[in-house]
């Protein structure tokens, strides 16, 4: 799972070193706040891919990592299975149109990104706990499977 750095005038996305290596990218993401133009949960972060991995890896269902070039623009992803996220569409950023990530702590970085944080860079985790409780999402509860009741067995035949 990647790891989000927030201060107060970047946002950077820690990519730890199977990241880099299947998102094809030598460093870490940086953002400027700047050009945070708007920040979404997702609860499947998939929804959100568009184009194709130019570079990156590509699993289905499994995992997607790196640049994806579309005729909107250039984003880049980070996901992992099925799980909630985030999409921070930016605005006059370099590189990137948006970036998609999937994490647990999308609502700590959503509170994070309101409020004015230190200079010195921190993990959004981190931010969230110092200015209160972090929420939870919690996860979906497993569908449990309604079992046929066995057939009577068939009564024995006279003869």
């Amino acid at each position: 799972m990647v790891t989000l750095l927030l201060d107060s005038s970047h946002l950077e996305v820690v990519l730890s070193g199977t990241e880099r290596l299947l998102s094809f990218r030598k460093g870490n993401v940086a953002i400027e706040r700047s050009a945070i133009a708007k920040v979404q949960l997702t609860d499947d972060a998939w929804t959100w891919l568009r184009g194709i991995p130019s570079p990156g890896t590509y699993i289905k269902g499994v995992t997607a990592m790196g640049t994806w070039k579309s005729t909107g623009g250039e984003d880049f992803a980070v996901i992992r299975r099925h799980r909630a996220g985030v999409v921070i569409d930016l605005d006059g950023h370099p590189e990137f149109e948006r970036v998609v990530v999937t994490t647990r702590h999308g609502l700590a970085l959503v509170q994070a990104l309101r409020l004015d944080v230190p200079a010195e860079a921190a993990d959004v985790v981190d931010i969230a706990a110092e200015t209160g409780s972090i929420p939870v999402v919690p996860a979906p509860a497993k569908k449990s499977r309604a079992r046929k009741a066995p057939s009577p067995a068939p009564a024995p035949s006279a003869g």
